[in-house]
């Protein structure tokens, strides 16, 4: 089982957080602690991601990654600011195997069976699904996974709270990226009581799916 896998796997749901305002750090990780979910993806698509990236893995009880990530210079910052795994929207060697140098699981995104096929060549057993819901949904990720057996997937991108559960009957899905548990709108609004609220539904609705596929 490779570190990604270990580290994702059963988790449910990762939130996918762009946040605009450093200031929203400590409050956001009690948020989502409160909810019941312990992961969070911090995309580096705004200068706060950065700062926002460093308090939340500071947290010993949440499993923070970095994501967007687009060079090796990233990689090494994202790594040193604390980053426990690595994301980034297509697959590039260079970045993976900078990853891999520093020790970090990366989880690149890909939409072909080439992407899938090169991703498994550099040695990955996980890979994003992005995006979700725009690249063909759940029959594209069907299509994909049939035959790659050993690879598993994170599907992000368009998927809600209504269609989580239909991504995680796939056998193949890791776990679930979703930006609907941390929304931006929200997180700028300063509004973590809805955040609080959005992950304890996302906690609830995986342990119910969870019941219910035994």
């Amino acid at each position: 089982m490779s570190a990604a896998v270990a580290l994702l796997r059963d988790r449910g749901t990762l939130p996918v957080v762009v946040a605009d305002d450093a200031g929203i750090a400590a409050g956001l990780g009690e948020a989502l602690k409160a909810g019941g979910i312990t992961c969070a993806e911090i995309t580096l698509r705004t200068p706060a991601g950065w700062e926002v990236l460093a308090a939340l893995a500071a947290d010993d009880a949440l499993l923070v990654g970095a994501g967007t990530v687009l060079d090796t210079e990233q990689v090494d910052r994202a790594v040193d600011a604390g980053a426990r795994f690595l994301v980034s929207p297509g697959f590039d060697p260079v970045l993976v195997e900078r990853a891999q140098e520093r020790g970090v699981p990366m989880v690149p995104g890909v939409a072909t069976a080439t992407e899938v096929q090169a991703a498994r060549r550099a040695g990955l057993e996980a890979v994003k699904l992005f995006p979700a819901e725009a690249g063909g949904g759940l029959p594209a990720l069907r299509a994909l996974a049939e035959p790659f057996p050993g690879m598993w997937f994170l599907p992000t991108g368009g998927i809600t709270a209504e269609t989580a559960p239909a991504w995680w009957s796939h056998p193949q899905v890791l776990c679930v990226g979703g930006s609907w548990v941390a929304r931006r709108d929200q997180l700028a609004a300063g509004d973590l009581d809805a955040v609080r609220a959005a992950a304890a539904a996302a906690t609830e609705a995986y342990a119910a799916w969870r019941e219910g596929a035994r």
